[in-house]
């Protein structure tokens, strides 16, 4: 059960792939007011935007707010003084969650600068192919001397500045793997553009009858459509480790000579005095020194059941504060605070799994050499028998260009494209380019409890064994208190038509329950010890009226739509599962055996989790993560592939590799199927760019290899490749 980041409505597939250049307005005016930035966890629609900005245009001291529906964050301009505190109440009061963010810990401008980049090389290039074809059919047809000379000049003219401008991000990346001494795909491309582009200019101005500008432009549109699919399977790259620095909470209320003064917390100093409302974060890892309360450590722990707090106890900065005032003293700021550490651990995991080499770079290390070794003993071997240095560079480029990497370089985005096409359909949103790769190879699948297994929600389950008038009662005194588990109680009390009993003199006891007077007689709502009672097994909230003995109101969490069959389905494929999660044992071991999960273990710390999964992956186990909180965070990053909920926090989302659209947990199981599909059909596409090349090679190799010949050829090299892959987007 999670106690305060319940998952509300599920994301709509729509609205989670909207297009990630939803940008934030910046303050156009005064630069003297207060910049508010705010998580909101639970938007989903265009709707959702419209009432968030309506309320906090409303609101006080308010100048302008943006929602960025993809971020699922809102960027507020407003008066001096105004803050996170008096906005995030606002919204509440309009139904929204929201958390406050720290604006300097985020990137200013997060818009999809480089998909609109290729797209507009891609239509450059695009462009000029279609103008220097056109010229190309007239001396295919047959034109001869000065009309062939001047197609080609103004083929060249078209060419040249398209190919200089389009080709730009093969160029760069060949030069940044050859400065670090190593090949990639991009070496033997560019290495053909240039060439066919030297050799071309080389014949026009010798009068020859052959030039490969239409061949290189063609080229380099094909590798660009290739890059840019590729380019729209991925999600916004932010940086997981950012989101949790965002966070953290940037001020808090110090106490000096007992009066409270708001600071940075990058002003605080182990030892300082911190008060801490109801409601709020933890700023710093500490000890309690005054008040009683109760903790939320969901987000950071996943324990479903609030934790008593009292002098003496140790918190760890994150954690929330539910109901009373607690004042605290500092043991651990800035750096050396437990979410920092998470922040951390998630760096360092993403850099880990960032080391993984895709399918397209290994190809490329056979493939590069191989092609360059023959372009250059076929330049060699020409110049030997013929010695005409003209002839042999001649077909060392037409070897280069028959033999391009096009169908190589479509092979990968070809299919990832068809396969994230047939996922998106299923509820699972692809966020990585090698996402799918890595999910093939899964053989082991971790699975948080908390928001993942379970909806992350408190139900009550025995209110048929309570009368009436106990309903009454237990609604009237629940409403009074911001308890996860008294508001779960209203709820379904209301849900059963029962009116809240007329109660007076309702307050709540912070860290015990809510107590009112009822007919004369104390009625009170709360902890088993605070009313004498003896604690269950499960999680229970305890009804005393009066002197009577009290009875128990039991809670579970109940599990995700689609777990028992996602759970099946990869027991079924003979996958090894394993349960970790912060919360106690018995709900853990309860959750374990309705699902058959045999492996399980319960009060994991977030740092144990990530080592947990690091030990799996060095023991040669290839780990599937699926977790929703932050305490998942660094597991998810550290996993071989992950898959949160679209209900997750913003940074469990962005750690992972997969979106999890739907509330139905049923196609994880479905996942990995495609993903095999998918690695066997790359495996095809690349046997078949080989097929290709032994058959080309030769023809290229004993100078046969016309313009026209090697711009269809490469052309059908990609054809046949895309059709291959769209066999995976139309098979059940």
């Amino acid at each position: 059960m999670s106690t305060l980041q319940a998952p509300g409505a599920s994301a709509c597939p729509a609205c989670s792939a909207a297009p990630a250049a939803v940008e934030i307005a910046e303050k156009a005016a005064d630069r003297t007011g207060a910049r508010v930035a705010l998580s909101l966890p639970k938007i989903h629609c265009a709707g959702c935007i419209a009432g968030v900005e309506r309320a906090l245009d409303a609101a006080p001291g308010v100048r302008a707010a943006r929602v960025n529906l993809t971020l699922k964050r809102a960027t507020i301009d407003a008066d001096p003084g105004v803050t996170a505190a008096d906005l995030i109440p606002v919204l509440e009061r309009a139904g929204y969650e929201a958390h406050e963010l720290d604006p300097g810990a985020l990137a200013a401008t997060e818009t999809d600068r480089a998909g609109r980049d290729l797209l507009m090389r891609m239509a450059v290039a695009g462009f000029a192919m279609m103008n220097v074809m056109l010229l190309s059919i007239a001396v295919w047809s047959g034109a001869e001397g000065p009309t062939r000379d001047l197609f080609h000049w103004v083929s060249a003219a078209i060419a040249l500045p398209a190919i200089a401008f389009s080709a730009q991000p093969f160029f760069r990346n060949a030069w940044s793997a050859l400065r670090a001494g190593r090949l990639n795909m991009d070496v033997p491309i560019s290495l053909a553009i240039g060439l066919a582009v030297v050799t071309s200019l080389w014949e026009t101005a010798l009068s020859g009858a052959h030039a490969y500008f239409d061949a290189a432009v063609a080229l380099t549109f094909f590798l660009l459509a290739g890059r840019w699919l590729d380019h729209r399977t991925r999600a916004v790259a932010r940086s997981a480790a950012e989101e949790l620095a965002a966070l953290e909470v940037p001020r808090a209320i110090r106490l000096r000579d007992g009066a409270e003064e708001t600071v940075d917390v990058a002003d605080l100093a182990a030892g300082d005095l911190v008060r801490v409302r109801p409601g709020g974060r933890m700023p710093v890892d500490g000890e309690i020194v005054e008040g009683t309360s109760e903790l939320d450590r969901s987000l950071l722990t996943g324990e479903t059941v609030p934790v008593r707090a009292e002098p003496g106890l140790a918190v760890s900065a994150g954690e929330v504060n539910l109901t009373g005032p607690l004042t605290l003293r500092a043991t651990a700021v800035g750096e050396e605070t437990s979410l920092h550490r998470m922040t951390e651990l998630v760096a360092v995991a993403e850099s880990g799994r960032a080391r993984y080499t895709p399918l397209a770079d290994k190809a490329a290390k056979l493939y590069a050499p191989g092609v360059h070794i023959l372009a250059g003993l076929s330049f060699l071997g020409w110049l030997i028998w013929s010695g005409d240095l003209r002839v042999s560079l001649n077909i060392a480029a037409a070897v280069l260009i028959i033999t391009c990497p096009c169908a190589l370089g479509l092979a990968v985005p070809a299919v990832t494209t068809a396969a994230s096409g047939r996922l998106f359909r299923k509820g699972l949103l692809i966020k990585n380019a090698t996402a799918l790769e890595r999910l093939a190879a899964v053989d082991t699948v971790v699975f948080d409890k908390t928001g993942t297994l379970t909806a992350g929600t408190p139900e009550p389950v025995n209110l048929d064994a309570r009368r009436e008038a106990e309903l009454a009662l237990a609604r009237a005194l629940a409403e009074g208190s911001a308890h996860p588990l008294s508001q779960a109680l209203a709820q379904a009390i209301a849900a059963r038509g029962v009116a809240a009993a007329d109660v007076s003199d309702l307050r709540e006891i912070p860290g015990q329950g809510t107590e009112a007077l009822w007919q004369g007689r104390r009625v009170r709502l709360g902890r088993a010890d605070w009313l004498g009672a003896t604690p269950g097994a499960t999680t229970e909230a305890w009804l005393a009226v009066g002197d009577a003995p009290p009875v128990p109101f039991a809670f579970t969490d109940r599990l995700r739509e689609g777990a028992e069959a996602a759970v099946a389905a990869l027991t079924a494929d003979g996958k090894r599962l394993l349960l970790l999660s912060g919360d106690s044992e018995t709900p853990v071991a309860d959750l374990a055996r309705r699902l058959g999960i045999a492996e399980w273990q319960a009060a994991v710390r977030p740092e144990e989790k990530a080592a947990r999964i690091r030990a799996l992956e060095e023991a040669g186990a290839h780990v599937l993560m699926v977790g929703d909180g932050l305490n998942d965070t660094a597991a998810l990053a550290a996993a071989h592939v992950s898959i949160s909920p679209a209900s997750a926090l913003d940074a469990a989302r962005v750690a992972s590799d997969i979106v999890l659209l739907g509330g139905d947990l049923a196609p994880v199981g479905d996942a990995l199927t495609v993903a095999r599909s998918a690695n066997r059909r790359i495996h095809e596409n690349f046997r078949l760019a080989t097929l290709y090349n032994v058959i080309a090679v030769p023809i290229a190799v004993v100078g046969w290899a016309t313009p026209l010949v090697a711009a269809l050829a490469m052309s059908a090299s990609s054809i046949t490749v895309s059709l291959n892959a769209l066999r995976l987007k139309g098979r059940a």
